[in-house]
């Protein structure tokens, strides 16, 4: 359930940043300016976007890498519980074994 709301998030950031994008060319395709200084600004624009979405796809890589962590840690906790449950379960049927057999042998 995790995976499919850190999914959401991605293409909300994802949309988000899509969206500054094409408002900011819209917002300076109309702006009373000259065309050098339209230019300069787009261009301004331009890197602050590229530097934000950089910073966007670092925190999302951050975060792949703890849910990855998380999921890691959570199997290897399964895991144990496993082998434990098994362990029980053997020994649950060597101690019915061994009584079983002095009974049967009376029998």
């Amino acid at each position: 359930m995790n995976e499919r709301r850190d999914s959401g998030f991605g293409w909300f950031l994802f949309g988000f940043l899509l969206g500054g994008i094409v408002g900011a060319v819209v917002a300076l395709a109309y702006a009373p300016r000259s065309g050098e200084e339209t230019r300069r600004q787009l261009r301004e624009k331009g890197i602050e976007l590229r530097e934000r979405a950089l910073e966007a796809a670092d925190k999302v890589r951050e975060r792949a890498q703890e849910l990855g962590e998380q999921a890691r840690t959570r199997a290897e906790q399964l895991r144990e519980q496993v082998e434990k449950g098994i362990e029980s379960a053997r020994e649950q049927v060597t101690r019915r074994s061994e009584t079983r057999a002095p009974e049967e042998e009376t029998a």
